[in-house]
């Protein structure tokens, strides 16, 4: 079968690999399509970063670059290996795509997401949604029911939101705000909309992006350049600042202002994978008993996801901006998503 390979900075070729074999307790699965994922374009510019470099092969895969990439997929069952009898070929399943130990101790209290030895299938080996097939255990299996595999490709990403909201301890009558309105930023949006926070408030620069922010589910958006948040903020929640605040943008300057802008006792969520070690002033946190929690993609959170979108609380069909094909996914996917970034959200690709 094709794949789509990273071997290094600007370095992704369309390779001839052979097809996984079904092992005891797995699922094939025909990949229908696949999102390109800003971790994906971290890869591709300055990469490997989390993909295995030559010499240091994952502990999980004992694989090292050039391996597959794509772990934002869904597709249809075509194959069940022995023992696994509840799920039937034709089903349309999203993928959680995880390669974990199982024996560490996250992994034994049920938070496999910061396993030891984690990795992600399409980052760290073990195939990738940008391949025709897919072999993963049942325990990754997420039927979609009635959903289409489109619709399924961005399971994953809302998943990574739902994740990060539930962590928060966002109630219905909260207010919110979210710092950053890139794919993550607008997911989360959308998620804070579906459980139903009382008010939301974005905080972007990018006009295209403030649109978006608007149509996921925004009831305020504050232009950081052209508005001092924090009295923005103050005079929207009648002094009070947000119940829950989430940065997404990995920037030392918006974390303070997220920081900031959380009320005493609230809580910031970072969901940003940060390039840089972040500076943060600590009697920010001390001095209003501000909680700061990292949340890291999901665990547990795929069905929660999937039923999130199939009662329509979550309109998926805003995020796709572009639908391509596995030989155009350099100049139409990683180069088109590197340079007009604000106009993108998800490039979703057929890899067959």
């Amino acid at each position: 079968m094709r794949a789509a390979r990273f071997y290094g900075p600007g370095d992704i070729r369309i390779d001839d690999v052979r097809e996984p074999a079904t092992r005891p307790g797995t699922v094939k699965v025909e990949v229908e399509w696949c999102g390109i994922c800003g971790t994906d374009l971290h890869e591709y510019l300055e990469g490997p970063i989390f993909a295995p470099a030559e010499g240091t092969p994952h502990p999980l895969t004992g694989e090292t670059v050039p391996i597959t990439l794509g772990h934002e997929f869904a597709g249809v069952v075509r194959e069940l290996g022995d023992g696994v009898d509840d799920l039937r070929v034709g089903d349309r399943v999203v993928v959680e795509p995880y390669l974990v130990c199982g024996r560490c101790d996250p992994c034994l209290r049920g938070m496999y997401n910061v396993c030891q030895s984690l990795g992600f299938v399409g980052l760290s080996g073990g195939g990738g949604g940008f391949s025709q097939f897919v072999v993963a255990e049942r325990r990754w299996i997420h039927p979609l029911g009635e959903l289409g595999t489109d619709v399924g490709a961005l399971i994953e990403p809302l998943a990574v939101a739902y994740h990060a909201v539930r962590l928060s301890g966002a109630r219905s009558g909260d207010t919110a705000i979210v710092f950053g309105a890139g794919p993550i930023g607008l997911v989360t949006t959308a998620v804070l909309r579906a459980v139903g926070t009382e008010s939301i408030i974005v905080v972007e620069p990018a006009d295209v992006r403030k649109a978006k922010a608007a149509m996921a589910g925004a009831d305020h958006i504050l232009d950081p350049t052209t508005t001092d948040i924090a009295t923005a903020v103050s005079e929207l929640t009648n002094g009070r600042n947000a119940d829950v605040t989430f940065e997404c943008a990995g920037i030392d300057a918006v974390l303070k202002s997220a920081i900031l802008s959380t009320r005493a006792g609230g809580t910031c969520v970072n969901v940003a994978i940060w390039g840089h070690e972040a500076k943060v002033a600590l009697n920010d946190l001390v001095f209003r008993e501000v909680k700061v929690l990292g949340s890291l993609a999901y665990a547990n959170d795929h069905p929660a996801t999937i039923d999130m979108v199939a009662s329509g609380r979550v309109d998926p069909y805003q995020f796709i901006t572009g639908r391509i094909g596995l030989d155009d996914i350099v100049t139409s996917g990683f180069d088109e998503l590197v340079n007009n970034k604000e106009e993108n959200v998800k490039i979703l690709v057929r890899p067959h």
